[in-house]
């Protein structure tokens, strides 16, 4: 998992991108026709290590400079598009693409498009499919593993119903499975204590690391650079623009200065210490425990991606898990929040009450894998947004910064589909959809925080 300090990549040419279409509303996704599978090469392994510098030719003199930082799912892509808009782009990162620390480091990450009331996601996770579909076929690596999605619930199973005629609308198709049904397609799986079962068909999982080296590679292919730095804010003048001052050029570790005409915050769980008071009270950052079981020698025909889909299990605790994972093993995580976590300086070793918790699930659930042997674990975070919503908006005191995150668990398959909504709405300078602002939280007021399944599932 770890991405080795300091390393960098060189560009590989990228085929050049379809030509723009025309704007679209800033609240919402462009509709598309359903996406459809495109050819994949062998080639699935990591981008080859070499010194990073930016691609000849590159954007046209005079055009706009951004500096985002963050190359996870959410900064990677968005730098990608900026480039594909024209941009003059800079991404930097403090440990690198895919890095270790990172939310969006780690073997892999469930794609669904079951988002309860939800429809905004529901039309971006269709979104992000084609343009995931179309990285594999663009880059010549497979970051999406079609697998399918088998969700379970024990009691209320509204995020799910809730979600078929959205779906359904977005040319995904899922449907209910009565009991018998699913436990005769997914005879590995034990139904017991399961009220509903619903199944996701264009559903997977993607190559998470990997995917964000890839994103990083092509950023710099697309005439973007791409560098290795921590990064702290400049100081916001007082100077009026739109109603708002200006950040003055970003410090970095290594004691240079970048500066921009715009800068975009996308740095997933360090975004609110780097914002306390705006941002301290709206964003939390919880650690989160995934284990990777051994599955029985030739297991992987009744065990493997081909036999399985990924599950989520919809219960008191919410678990879920993806089968293959590249040969790590079969994985097992807890969806529910747990305690603070420092995503810089905390220690990541699991917890034996969690990985109890993992082994009584895992044999409960799927009874030919009880007593199995753990191979891996990991300790990762989400950066949660009180409500589980994303959050897109400028800063409101710094009329050219932009802060974008609140990934809450949910946001890596977003990614392709985020980064080209945000580009086109601040190279436009248009004004974010009302459910991903800041001035939410206002409204909210002092509420418990919830997550995105409650939120979906409760919206209207």
């Amino acid at each position: 998992m770890p991405d080795p300090g300091g390393a960098r990549r060189s560009a590989t040419a990228e085929s050049p991108p379809a030509p723009a279409g025309p704007a679209r509303s800033a609240g919402k996704p462009a509709r598309r026709a359903p996406a459809k599978s495109a050819p994949r090469s062998a080639r699935a392994g990591a981008p080859r290590q070499a010194p990073r510098r930016r691609a000849p030719g590159g954007p046209a003199k005079g055009a706009p400079s951004v500096a985002v930082v963050g190359a996870g799912a959410f900064g990677g892509w968005l730098a990608l598009w900026l480039c594909r808009r024209g941009a003059r782009v800079t991404l930097v990162d403090a440990w690198g693409a895919g890095n270790s620390r990172s939310s969006s480091g780690g073997e892999t990450r469930v794609l669904r498009a079951v988002y309860g009331r939800d429809r905004l996601y529901t039309e971006w996770v269709a979104r992000a499919l084609e343009l995931w579909l179309d990285a594999d076929a663009r880059w010549g690596r497979r970051l999406f593993q079609p697998t399918g999605a088998l969700w379970l619930f024990q009691g209320d199973d509204t995020y799910a119903r809730a979600s078929l005629p959205l779906l359904a609308a977005a040319g995904l198709p899922a449907a209910e499975l009565d009991l018998e049904t699913a436990a005769a397609r997914f005879p590995e799986v034990s139904f017991a204590g399961v009220g509903s079962v619903f199944y996701e068909e264009r559903a997977g999982y993607l190559a998470a690391r990997r995917a964000c080296r890839a994103v990083a590679d092509a950023v710099a292919a697309a005439g973007g650079e791409v560098r290795e730095a921590a990064v702290t804010p400049g100081a916001i003048s007082r100077q009026a623009r739109a109603g708002r001052g200006e950040m003055s050029p970003l410090r970095l570790s290594d004691g240079g200065r970048l500066a921009a005409d715009l800068y975009v915050f996308a740095c997933g769980p360090w975004l609110g210490g780097l914002f306390p008071e705006l941002l301290g009270p709206c964003l939390h950052v919880t650690r989160q425990e995934v284990f990777y079981f051994g599955t029985p020698a030739g297991g992987g025909a009744r065990f493997g991606d081909a036999a399985l889909p990924v599950w989520l299990d919809v219960g008191e605790r919410i678990f879920y898990g993806i089968p293959g994972n590249h040969a790590r093993g079969f994985k097992v995580a807890d969806d529910t929040r747990g305690e603070a976590f420092d995503p810089t300086a905390g220690e990541r070793v699991p917890s034996s009450a969690a990985l109890e918790r993992a082994r009584g699930y895992l044999a409960r659930r799927f009874p030919g894998m009880a007593g199995a042997p753990l191979l891996e674990s990991r300790v990762c975070q989400y950066e949660n947004s009180r409500d589980g919503q994303l959050v897109v908006d400028r800063h409101p005191e710094a009329a050219n910064v932009w802060l974008l995150g609140g990934g809450s668990g949910h946001g890596f398959k977003l990614g392709p589909a985020l980064g080209e909504y945000v580009a086109e709405l601040i190279l436009a300078g248009g004004d974010p959809h009302p459910e991903l602002a800041l001035a939410r939280f206002a409204r909210a007021g002092a509420a418990a925080p919830t997550t995105q399944f409650t939120a979906g599932a409760r919206r209207r």
